[in-house]
């Protein structure tokens, strides 16, 4: 009884050193931050921004470093971590670009869908475009491929490197590729016609024409669908047929 009574003891008596003389940062590993407060790498995007950047797609630029103690606790951001997480889960469709109303509740009406940031697209001065939405990278000159059949537009894409139609992008051969039919189709505002593009696009040489895209149809694999930069129609044609071709990057 004895002996047990010492181990126990002796048991407690080690555990209150360990609390009292070992630093808790021992036990509890390294607690230092990677970044100073001051330091740049310590920026945070706020809650606001993680929000608007979901429901809305307007990007910002993470808060500045310089850490100051606030002289007042922080006011409310105006949306609760449940919205944010709700805003999160599914993947959103795109507005159309239409808003004039022929009817109550139709799509001019409603114009449900994620909003388009502005600027919609960016010239990045090195013959590519990215669109702001999707975050794909397009080729500027949307006409330097001409037309192919489906096979020389996927083969055509795939071979698109640095200094081809104005690139100074750093490319190699397998970065750029066709755009499947959804991509293509990202491209489109159905409130305009001949382009079917948004008003101010940076492109150039867009035809009225059909684009192919990478995505062959599945009851008949001699065709693939394409998508009209007249007026946005999607369709389908056989492979053989010639078509414009508009090479992309980038993408999940």
């Amino acid at each position: 009884m004895q002996y047990k009574n010492f181990c126990y003891l002796s048991a407690l008596f080690f555990f209150c050193f360990m609390i009292t003389f070992v630093p808790v940062s021992l036990l509890a590993g390294n607690l230092d931050s990677p970044a100073d407060p001051t330091d740049s790498g310590s920026a945070m995007h706020t809650l606001v921004d993680i929000y608007n950047r979901l429901n809305n797609n307007t990007t910002s630029d993470k808060r500045a470093g310089g850490f100051t103690e606030p002289s007042a606790g922080p006011a409310s951001t105006g949306h609760t971590l449940d919205q944010i997480y709700d805003l999160a889960l599914p993947t959103k469709v795109e507005k159309t670009g239409q808003t004039t109303q022929y009817r109550p509740h139709d799509d001019g009406a409603l114009g449900k869908g994620v909003a388009w940031p502005d600027p919609r697209f960016t010239d990045n001065g090195d013959g590519t475009v990215t669109d702001n939405l999707t975050g794909l990278v397009w080729l500027k000159n949307a006409n330097c491929g001409g037309t192919k059949d489906w096979d020389g537009a996927v083969d055509y894409a795939a071979a698109l490197k640095d200094d081809d139609c104005g690139l100074s992008d750093g490319s190699a051969e397998g970065d750029w590729r066709l755009p499947n039919v959804k991509e293509l189709q990202s491209l489109i505002d159905f409130s305009q016609y001949d382009p079917a593009l948004p008003s101010g696009h940076p492109f150039s040489g867009v035809q009225a024409n059909y684009y192919w895209s990478s995505t062959t149809k599945s009851n008949n694999p001699s065709f693939a669908w394409h998508v009209s930069l007249y007026n946005g129609n999607v369709h389908y044609g056989n492979k053989t047929n010639n078509y414009c071709v508009w090479p992309v990057r980038g993408g999940q």
